[in-house]
């Protein structure tokens, strides 16, 4: 992380790098903690540049020990929670802008708070979905797919039957009441399929 910020400092500002390793090193834990990238609009700043951009005078981003972070792809309180258990001190919110202020210090906060969320963030874990052994609809399927085998494999040795000696002959018409109980079955695994697919709809499973 270090090297990105060197480099993404030297392209927006003069040239000059200032690396503060206590900052990046919270900033590495805080992006562990989240689980999610960091992107990070501002870090440190040279006085030139943060005399172009009108940051305050005694600005953190000159001391290297500050950083803007997008809320892009962050609850805001979520990740105000943890940069505070990661030891960031400083706190400046800008909703319009979509960035949230951290540095390590002194103990602070301005700005607007975010506006909630029209669709909050999904969670990190997706609730546990059903095993496919398990589900209703592939059950349904298996049955399907193999009664149809079974149909096509009835039908396959009746027709070998159908030329073979005559003293197996009496077997035949059996072998055709066997297929057609194959064909039910295979009917009914459908019908299951098709009903497990719309229970699952309705009880909000996708």
């Amino acid at each position: 992380m270090a090297e990105f910020l060197a480099r993404r400092n030297r392209r927006r500002g003069t040239g000059s790098i200032l690396i503060h390793d206590a900052a990046l090193d919270r900033l590495q834990a805080l992006r562990t903690r989240l689980g999610k990238p960091l992107i990070v609009n501002s870090a440190y700043r040279s006085p030139e540049h943060n005399a172009r951009v009108r940051g305050a005078k005694r600005s953190k981003h000159l001391e290297g020990t500050a950083f803007d972070i997008s809320m892009a792809n962050h609850d805001p309180a979520v990740f105000e929670k943890a940069a505070r258990a990661e030891g960031f001190l400083g706190f400046g919110t800008y909703p319009r802008s979509g960035f949230m202020h951290i540095d390590l210090g002194p103990a602070r906060r301005w700005g607007d708070p975010f506006p909630a969320r029209a669709i909050p963030f999904a969670e990190e874990q997706p609730p546990a979905r059903e095993h496919l052994a398990d589900s209703r609809t592939m059950k349904g399927s298996g049955a399907a797919g193999l009664a149809t085998v079974g149909a096509a494999g009835i039908e396959m040795a009746q027709d070998t039957l159908s030329n073979a000696q005559s003293a197996i002959q009496p077997l035949i018409p059996y072998l055709d009441t066997l297929r057609w109980a194959f064909i039910a079955l295979a009917l009914a695994g459908i019908g299951l399929t098709v009903w497990a697919r719309l229970d699952d709809w309705n009880r909000g499973r996708r």
